[in-house]
């Protein structure tokens, strides 16, 4: 796309990649060590440091981390985890996973996360765990999630999927979390295609997440090969095949060298966005919650009940418009996957669900551009 070509088509997302990540890669691959290796610790320990967290387990992509998560707290049959229905439909499905029940809590419209009165409301003397989502890059409020589950005695499990750059507290998103699951995916701030991790400042949690995401080795094919004497493995329980590769490990460093860069460029186009939407009518933007700061990984804006036109509508004025928006964040509990799952009545979700769209938002977006986004929702407002 020509980012100057005012007729272009605006995407939704253009990832940041560029030279410096190819060879990165081409290094990797000419290395001759392509598989999980050196890169990937690497990346681990960058990471880890980053979030200020103890330790990182680099994995395949973040459903398989926050399976990971869930295996590491042994839940199974008969246990339930509250999570939210706005989110990505993996947040649930990794519950299923373990073969345990997801239990679905409503959220604050304001933030689209959970809270403590929407997790207590269905809450049960089954409930082992909460996954909370720091949804589209909008921080929760895990301090006071945290409190409560302690008061519960019930774990908490960040889903930090889009919540790299996000901070709470003037801290990073994850920082003292008990299990954080992220992700890579070419749709998050940082990429490394597909990917993800899990941190935790356990020391044996991340050498058993170590060992689940390599088949329950004992010990990596890595340390097998750098060892000058014959090792023979053993398998301590039934693991997966969660490993990421050295390649996007490679891509993965570079990546987090530019968050900084990234995420400042992304809250400047929000900033903007938010000043131009001051004149829209029936348009509310996603903004930064008190308790701390996005990353704009989504812009999503919540349309009023009474808008002129609906959201799938609108979607299709700016798709003519040539403006690739996207449907807001879905509603699990109304996916097939669910029918028949039962859930408590989720009226902001539902309400969110219904009613938000995703706008555009990359870090090659003009004000020209922008300035074209916002003159069609300000026509469809009627303004």
């Amino acid at each position: 796309m020509n980012a100057q070509d005012p007729t272009a088509r605006i995407p939704v997302m253009v990832p940041w990649l560029g030279e410096e990540e190819a060879k990165a890669a081409a290094d990797a691959v000419l290395s001759g060590w392509v598989a999980q290796g050196p890169r990937v610790a690497e990346f681990e320990r960058a990471f880890a440091e980053r979030v200020g967290a103890g330790h990182g387990i680099a994995v395949s992509s973040c459903t398989t981390a926050l399976h990971l998560t869930l295996v590491a707290l042994d839940l199974g049959p008969g246990d339930e985890v509250i999570v939210p229905s706005l989110s990505f439909i993996a947040t649930a499905n990794a519950v299923r996973y373990v073969g345990a029940r997801p239990v679905f809590a409503d959220v604050e419209e304001a933030t689209g996360n959970l809270t403590p009165v929407t997790v207590d409301a269905v809450r049960t003397p089954r409930t082992k765990a909460v996954l909370a989502v720091h949804q589209g890059g909008v921080p929760a409020d895990v301090h006071a999630l945290r409190a409560a589950c302690a008061e519960w005695d019930v774990a908490l499990v960040e889903d930090a999927a889009c919540g790299i750059g996000a901070t709470v507290g003037g801290k990073s998103v994850g920082q003292g979390a008990l299990l954080a699951a992220w992700s890579f995916h070419p749709r998050k701030v940082i990429t490394t295609g597909e990917g993800g991790m899990v941190t935790t400042d356990d020391a044996q949690w991340a050498e058993r997440l170590r060992r689940l995401r390599e088949h329950g080795m004992n010990v990596s094919a890595a340390q097998r090969h750098a060892s000058s004497k014959p090792i023979v493995e053993s398998y301590l329980e039934t693991g997966y095949n969660y490993r990421m590769t050295d390649i996007q490990a490679a891509v993965g460093l570079v990546q987090l060298g530019r968050l900084d860069e990234i995420v400042a460029r992304r809250r400047a186009l929000a900033a903007r966005y938010a000043e131009l939407l001051r004149e829209v009518p029936g348009v509310r933007p996603v903004r930064d919650p008190a308790h701390g700061q996005g990353n704009f990984q989504s812009y999503w804006v919540l349309l009023a009940e009474d808008f002129p036109v609906g959201r799938d509508e609108l979607l299709g004025v700016l798709s003519e418009a040539g403006i690739s928006a996207r449907r807001g964040i879905m509603a699990s509990h109304l996916e097939p996957a669910y029918e028949g799952h039962g859930a408590a009545p989720l009226p902001v979700t539902e309400r969110i669900s219904r009613d938000s769209l995703i706008l555009p938002l990359f870090h090659t977006m003009t004000a020209a551009q922008q300035d074209r986004v916002v003159a069609v929702l300000r026509e469809q407002a009627g303004g």
